[in-house]
């Protein structure tokens, strides 16, 4: 296992952020702090070189006459100059015994002018000093040297004072590094304590509380807490949906359950009822049968919130409309259907046939309801820019405006409704057809009285008087 997977595995992730951010500020810190030491150190050093040098020109002024030997023998002196001496290129020159600073081949050949001036680190008596060689006139090196360890010690003391900085630095770091992961993922904190209370308790109207400066943040983790808040919302809705949904099938249920088990007792005891009787409770339960049958398959329809996934291809809404309303008129023949859909002709829209048929036909169905005997149910299609508008109006009471915004709702009926057959469920399944295939259908009531309920589909299609751009299929 390597040295990363050990320290970062089984550490939470506040740990781990906490551990990243100072490692990278140490990294940063350490590393600007040993530039820090590497340049005290080069400009302390260079002071010193830049001193000797000024000492080894004024002592070559003073000494041009004076033979080689030692000028300053007080090399242990802390004031400058503190040692100097002028070396021959020869050994056996005079002179050139009891010098007080080591002569190496390179001082002779610097002598001799073979070699340029240099500095070098040299020990006498026990004491760190530097040492600048430099060639004079005469065929002489100069020599001057001073004591050292006053650099050596302002470098160690500019060291030790840098390492505590630095690790003062890298403590600080990593507490500002907690400080910040730990502020930086509480929001990430209360998601996990959200999520495991709706867990433990399956009530999703929890949420993530957010202060003002958190919710004010435009960052990930504030964004993460939000979404999640959405979600919690959406979940809810739905889970009321469900709960609402529930309620009310229940409810319509419970009428055609107690008339079918009325019916079925009644039959039970057919050897006490007349024929007729007996005709009529057959009937009045295949009714009730088919129109169960029917509450439940709706339910079902419903209750999946999308449509299923179906062959989708090009269908010729005028043609389905015909066909629709000529269907309409047997199953309502008390009530007169006419279309005018001359309009659009040719033009086509994507979608499932048998679906876009039901949803038609749960419109005519709801319109021949509501209107009066011998009423007149309008059906029309146009196209009005880059949509295609199919219309179905009726000549009844239409829609109250405290109605409007709730005739799409699952088992909602208004008060006109409540004594004509039905489980008010046509138009909320005829809503998510048209979802489904992304159209949009509203109602509104008519301008000379009744309701109109209009479909509309998004058409991307050439403009008006253009011709069509695609085959129609049906």
């Amino acid at each position: 296992m390597s040295l990363r997977r050990r320290l970062l595995g089984r550490r939470p992730l506040r740990a781990r952020l906490a551990l990243v951010t100072s490692v990278a500020v140490a990294v940063v810190a350490l590393g600007v702090l040993a530039a820090a030491y590497v340049v005290i150190r080069y400009e302390l050093v260079r002071q010193l070189d830049l001193q000797l040098k000024q000492q080894a020109t004024l002592i070559a002024q003073q000494s041009r006459t004076e033979p080689a030997g030692v000028l300053y023998g007080e090399c242990t002196w802390l004031a400058a100059p503190a040692c100097a001496q002028t070396v021959r290129a020869d050994p056996a020159a005079p002179r050139q015994d009891g010098l007080v600073l080591p002569v190496t081949g390179a001082t002779r050949r610097v002598a001799a002018g073979t070699l340029g001036e240099h500095y070098s680190n040299i020990t006498l008596d026990g004491h760190a000093m530097r040492m600048l060689t430099t060639p004079v006139k005469g065929d002489r090196a100069l020599q001057v040297a001073v004591r050292s360890d006053t650099v050596d010690k302002g470098v160690r003391q500019a060291g030790l004072l840098l390492a505590a900085v630095g690790g003062g630095g890298v403590l600080l770091a990593a507490g500002l590094g907690y400080f910040a992961s730990r502020t930086s993922l509480r929001p990430v904190t209360r998601l996990t304590a959200t999520a495991e209370h709706i867990a433990a308790t399956r009530d999703p109207a929890h949420r993530i509380e957010l202060a003002p400066y958190e919710a004010r943040r435009d960052d990930e983790i504030t964004s993460l807490a939000t979404s999640f808040n959405t979600m919690l919302g959406e979940l809810e809705e739905a889970v009321a949906a469900q709960r609402r949904l529930v309620a009310d099938a229940s409810h319509e249920l419970r009428t055609p359950l107690t008339a079918l088990r009325t019916n079925a007792e009644l039959l039970a005891r057919a050897e006490r009822l007349t024929p007729a009787q007996r005709e009529r409770a057959a009937g009045a339960l295949g009714r009730q049968l088919r129109e169960v049958t029917g509450l439940v398959n709706d339910l079902i329809e419903l209750a999946r919130d999308e449509e299923p996934q179906q062959f989708v291809e090009e269908v010729r809404l005028d043609r389905l409309a015909e066909r629709c309303t000529a269907d309409a008129r047997g199953h309502w023949p008390g009530t007169v259907f006419t279309a005018d859909l001359a309009g659009p002709e040719g033009v086509t829209v994507p979608g499932v046939p048998a679906r876009l048929a039901r949803l038609l036909s749960n419109l005519l169905d709801n319109a021949a309801k509501f209107s009066p005997p011998g009423g007149r149910v309008e059906v029309h299609l146009a196209r009005t820019g880059s949509g295609l508008d199919l219309t179905v109006r009726d000549h009844g009471p239409g829609i109250a405006a405290e109605d409007l915004p709730y005739v799409f709702d699952r088992f909602y009926r208004s008060r006109q409704a409540r004594a004509l057959p039905g489980s008010g469920l046509g138009l909320a399944m005829a809503r998510q057809i048209a979802r489904a295939h992304g159209a949009e259908l509203t109602a509104e009531q008519a301008p000379a009285g009744g309701a109109l309920f209009r479909l509309r589909f998004p058409l991307p299609g050439p403009l008006p008087g253009e011709p069509p751009a695609r085959t129609p299929a049906r």
